[in-house]
């Protein structure tokens, strides 16, 4: 009498190993399996799948139906509306198409007209600001205030820089949807991540913040028309764009590390065979490889920016310090506001890439030491061993192209630098003798006087 229950089922195998396997003993998942997701390529590894997780109900089981029938991906949809505002400002010319991204050549027209608008723009006003830096008090803040004013322009070089990094963008979005879709044919669900509301608030709001810290520095600072204010802000709101653009992936990235490792750890409870351990450690390898190309992808780009804000940060506080004696004036309110934000934007650059690189590594390790060995069968041990290994060997740290590593240490060090170049400069302007800064500040205004009645 033939067994109905010993019958093929599709169902029960799965991408680990060639050909149909007959041994019991169950087989590790590659990371090849990633690439059907979003390449075409033919079945070349299967092997009996694990057994099912138990569930009190069957209403509670979920099935290949409910974990796809929404096609959209909780990542790209939760990167979505700061992606798509920088690309409108020609700094991220990235097109979804499917599953996978490119940079059109569209896009990159688009944004060399952009930075060719922005720059024709800057030499404008740079002709128009020789009449301001010509009256000019004398006075050391006011110098530090002309400087400053020529500082905030310098970020117009991130757009290049990020037309060159463009393509690394899109390959991190495409191994980000690859890797969601592994995700819920692993788990069988949908990946919980519900990030799009912070995404989109972010959106609106940094510019928004942007533009106001820009207007009140030139109230406060500057006698400038609102026409000249135009290309200070956009280029202020391309510096904090690009910092919540680093944040949203960092919270991305620690999100869904959280979510895998709190599935890992309900499945250990209800482990079967080794097969389940290596899919969570296949995950967990693709996660790490995509922290790392992330911080490859704005490599360039996050340098300069922390570079810049390491500058601003340092003029503008060296600005407010040294004129300090003669008390707080109006033009102190620019400058403090100025140095506020830069401090605050590169905190969050700093602590949310620290926070990514915890929940992917550390997070992950304290789940798989706090799992009981001795109920374990011997693959399943190996497999929990060899998951360990691979979270000790693969770094997790977001590496700029290799200079450095984003995460606290660095808004540290900086900060250290930064105090120990305002201690030297404070004592190199408190060893010029006032007769010579009074000497100083006579003849810049003497020197216009002469001018007009010539």
């Amino acid at each position: 009498m033939y067994d109905q229950t010993n019958a093929f089922n599709p169902r029960h195998f799965s991408i680990v190993d060639n050909g149909f396997s007959t041994n019991n003993k169950p087989k590790n998942v590659y990371l090849e399996g990633a690439l059907p997701f979003y390449k075409t390529q033919g079945i070349t590894k299967v092997a009996p799948t694990p057994d099912p997780y138990p569930y009190h109900h069957e209403s509670e089981k979920p099935t290949i139906i409910t974990a796809f029938h929404d096609g959209k991906s909780r990542i790209f949809e939760s990167i979505k509306p700061m992606f798509l505002v920088l690309r409108t400002m020609g700094i991220f010319p990235v097109r979804q198409v499917s599953d996978t991204f490119d940079v059109p050549m569209i896009w990159i027209i688009y944004s060399v007209l952009i930075l060719l608008l922005i720059i024709a723009y800057i030499g404008y006003l740079k002709f128009i600001k020789v009449k301001i830096i010509r009256s000019a008090e004398g006075r050391f803040e006011e110098a530090v205030i002309d400087y400053l004013f020529t500082v905030y322009l310098i970020p117009i070089v991130i757009s290049p820089i990020a037309l060159y990094e463009a393509k690394k963008q899109a390959n991190v979005l495409t191994h980000m949807m690859a890797f969601e879709k592994i995700y819920n044919k692993i788990s069988k669900k949908q990946l919980e991540l519900n990030l799009k509301k912070k995404s989109l608030l972010l959106t609106l709001a940094l510019p928004s913040f942007g533009v106001g810290i820009m207007v009140i520095t030139h109230l406060t600072m500057a006698n400038f028309s609102a026409f000249q204010v135009v290309p200070y802000c956009y280029i202020n709101i391309l510096t904090y764009i690009v910092g919540g653009a680093w944040y949203i992936y960092c919270d991305v990235i620690g999100k869904v590390a959280t979510v895998v490792a709190e599935d890992f750890q309900q499945a250990l409870k209800n482990i079967g065979s080794s097969t389940r351990v290596a899919d969570y450690r296949s995950m967990w390898m693709m996660l790490s490889r995509i922290i790392r190309n992330v911080g490859n992808s704005f490599g360039y780009v996050l340098t300069f920016l922390c570079l810049y804000l390491f500058f601003v940060i340092t003029l503008t506080i060296y600005g407010l310090f040294s004129q300090i004696q003669e008390g707080m004036g109006f033009k102190d309110i620019g400058l403090t506001i100025t140095a506020v934000s830069a401090v605050t934007l590169l905190y969050f650059i700093c602590d949310e890439a620290h926070y990514a690189s915890a929940c992917v590594r550390t997070y992950f390790q304290k789940k798989i030491l706090l799992v009981e060995l001795s109920w374990l069968n011997e693959d399943s041990q190996q497999e929990i061993n060899m998951f360990l290994r691979a979270t000790e060997m693969n770094p997790t740290d977001m590496c700029l192209c290799g200079f450095f590593d984003v995460n606290r240490n660095l808004f540290k060090s900086l900060l250290a630098t930064m105090v120990t170049y305002l201690v030297v400069l404070l004592q190199f302007q408190i060893s010029i003798p006032e007769d010579t800064a009074d000497m100083v500040a006579n003849n810049s205004t003497i020197l216009p006087n002469k001018t007009a009645t010539q």
